[in-house]
């Protein structure tokens, strides 16, 4: 992502102002001819013009035709710092925000795609394996919980096969119509994607969807 460029004449008019405020530069000082200061900075002259015009308009300096640039007022030169930083971390501020922002959109394209690989995946898997069962919680809340397989009529009103169910730490494999669906449960069944909808909607009363 692009960054915010400070135009080199106001770096420059930075440094002037740093002299000022460090007394390098007194108040009431003649500073050198623009050509001079040009040549201080290492920078053009037309360079030194803008930085020197920047600094005019805010009172810190006055140009004096023929004998140089005046200093006139320290503690707007470190006014102007004050607010130079301050602007400096705004746009970092704001840079860094577009940074976050392009980041989030990278890693929610790069979830997408992850979701997307998985959903194949799993198809694949549901393909090749259509026996794999399926792992449901029930809502602890569920009136049909502690009631018997048989007594609910699972399969005719889901068409799930229950192959096993995980009671605290027991598995108990192919429970008969006589083993209870307790509170906390976690019932392992055989079934389709219609199947995992239909025992959702049978226990808790609400709809995959």
């Amino acid at each position: 992502m692009p960054k915010i460029k400070e135009p080199r004449y106001h770096k420059i008019a930075q440094e002037i102002s740093e002299a000022i405020v460090n007394k390098k530069f007194e108040v009431g000082q003649k500073l050198h001819a623009r050509s001079t200061l040009a040549a201080t900075f290492g920078v053009s002259a037309e360079t030194a013009r803008k930085a020197i015009s920047v600094l005019a308009d805010l009172d810190i300096v006055k140009p004096v035709h023929g004998s140089g640039v005046e200093v006139l007022s320290r503690e707007k030169a470190r006014e102007f710092l004050a607010q130079a930083k301050e602007s400096r971390n705004l746009h970092e501020t704001h840079s860094e925000i577009k940074d976050l922002i392009q980041k989030q959109k990278e890693d929610l394209s790069n979830l997408e795609q992850s979701f997307s690989l998985l959903l194949d995946q799993t198809q694949r898997v549901r393909q090749q394996n259509p026996m794999s069962p399926y792992e449901f919680l029930p809502d602890q809340n569920s009136e049909k919980l502690n009631q018997s397989i048989g007594s609910l009529n699972i399969w005719q009103n889901t068409g799930a096969t229950i192959v096993a169910i995980l009671h605290d730490d027991d598995l108990i494999l192919s429970p008969g119509p006589y083993a209870n669906i307790l509170p906390g449960d976690r019932i392992y069944f055989i079934g389709s994607d219609k199947t995992v909808e239909a025992m959702q909607q049978f226990f808790n009363g609400v709809s995959t969807d």
